[in-house]
């Protein structure tokens, strides 16, 4: 007998060669991607969706990302489990009507006979002690309400820093085009320079070559970063939730973007850490919620003391002498004797569970600790590569300079010149890449201590950069 089938095709594959047909209607169709993805943006965002601070792609990225919303519901559904757990302290109320007909037989005293009994009841129960099972599911719940919480706040930080790291690789990604750029316009310098000294018989053919193939070389450079441009859009669209092909750029880079040496120590930043990482802090009420469960089954293998009544009313038609209201009020006590010894072996689980969930807070501790210690490291790094990168550019254009100088008096050769300029493009690439890569890194130890804002702000302080204006720009808030 072969698989069922699904809407008049069928449900599985037919041979393990075959892909899958799904039959029409089985799947919902993915809406497509159209000018009215733009409302995407919201309207507040609408009139500078072409000049984008690094606040507002942070902004766009925490309403867009469904990591967000996910979270935030997890946090909800957990308040509302909250909610229904301190039910347990409350008595439950129902209510029941019933109707039914009765044939009697004939007995010595009464004929046989039909009727029908109908009437309202109302039945209270009411847990009146349980030691400590109630409580503790209560507990339960509240600490896996505080965990859901704390990680929807890990996860705002997490969406923060993907949002930043995409920023500043587009940014950088723009600033390298420049660079390029400026390599091309020097290297067409170059060859102008190399044909006119071999048309006055200063220079060969080979000079003109070389230079031609630098200028080759730096516009194949061009044109991958170009490239590479295209990349980092679409992953800063898809940090931001927006498509990749729908219009926005971000505001004009700065002029000059300070870096500074962060003026705290690393103990302290571990420190701080330790006090504000919401994913630590979700781990630990996590083990709490296990070390509650462990008082939920304790309780199992206690007494329970429980109330309960019932009022009812019976009518009955035709009319019988035992018609009328009726209550009863019952106060009980519950012994758990043996149940094959499950009882037993849910509380050795609930204990082995929550020294397991203990561990793992205390393995989530150590993480902090270790990447707090790793990332204020690579932000020191960070630094000095800029320094050593704003030398080695300084370095670089006084060395063109002389090169081309010596070339243009014909004591030097074009090898030196080409030599002196890929030198020059290459110092111009890492001075950019290294001043926004310093921002990554810093925003990566926000991140990793906690402190990372909404608006991707940074609340430690830094040394002014002694090197460009100590004020920073406006999209950038370290």
């Amino acid at each position: 007998m072969g698989p069922p089938s699904v809407n008049g095709a069928p449900a599985a594959p037919p041979a393990p060669n075959v892909p899958w047909k799904a039959p029409a209607g089985a799947i919902k169709p993915e809406p497509l991607i159209t000018a009215a993805t733009a409302l995407a943006v919201p309207p507040d965002l609408e009139q500078r969706i072409q000049q984008l601070a690094l606040a507002d792609v942070v902004d766009l990225a925490l309403r867009n990302n469904p990591a967000t919303r996910a979270s935030w519901a997890q946090a909800r559904a957990s308040a509302d489990m909250l909610g229904s757990a301190r039910g347990q302290y409350y008595p439950t109320i129902n209510s029941a009507a019933t109707v039914s007909r009765i044939q009697s037989p004939a007995t010595g005293t009464r004929p046989a006979g039909t009727r029908t009994e109908y009437g309202p009841s109302i039945t209270l129960n009411y847990l009146l002690a349980d030691f400590g099972g109630r409580s503790g599911s209560i507990e339960r719940a509240r600490q896996t309400l505080f965990a859901a919480s704390l990680s929807h706040n890990a996860t705002i930080q997490n969406t923060v820093l993907q949002a930043e790291a995409a920023y500043f690789t587009y940014m950088a990604t723009v600033a390298l085009l420049g660079a390029e750029r400026s390599a091309i316009a020097e290297a067409r310098a170059n060859l102008s320079a190399a044909q006119q000294r071999f048309k006055v018989g200063l220079a060969t053919i080979a000079d003109v070559l070389q230079a031609k193939t630098a200028l080759s070389q730096e516009q194949l450079n061009l044109e991958t970063t170009q490239g590479n441009l295209q990349a980092a859009r679409g992953g800063l669209a898809a940090a931001l939730g927006l498509p990749a092909n729908l219009p926005f750029d971000l505001a004009p880079m700065p002029a000059t973007i300070p870096v500074g040496m962060i003026s705290v120590s690393v103990d302290s930043v571990i420190n701080a850490a330790l006090r504000n990482r919401p994913d630590l802090a979700a781990a630990r009420a996590q083990a709490a919620a296990a070390a509650a469960q462990v008082r939920v089954a304790q309780s199992a293998e206690l007494p329970s003391l429980t109330l309960g009544s019932n009022a009812a009313r019976t009518y009955t038609s035709p009319l019988a002498t035992f018609a009328g209201p009726s209550y009863s009020v019952t106060l009980g006590v519950a012994f758990p004797l043996f149940n094959g010894f499950s009882r037993q072996y849910d509380l050795a689980a609930a204990r082995a569970q929550a020294d397991a969930i203990s561990a793992l807070a205390d393995q989530t501790r150590q993480q902090v600790v270790t990447q707090v210690f790793v990332s204020y490291y690579a932000l020191q790094t960070a630094e000095q590569r800029v320094a050593t990168a704003d030398d080695l550019l300084a370095s670089a254009q006084q060395s063109v300079q002389v090169a081309a100088g010596r070339y243009r008096e014909g004591v030097g050769s074009i090898i030196d010149l080409l030599t002196a300029q890929t030198a020059l493009a290459s110092a111009r690439a890492q001075q950019v890449q290294s001043r926004w890569q310093w921002y990554t890194s810093l925003a990566q130890l926000a991140r990793d201590t906690g402190v990372l804002g909404v608006r991707g702000d940074t609340p430690f302080t830094f040394t002014p950069d002694s090197l460009v204006s100590p004020q920073p720009p406006n999209t950038i808030r370290p």
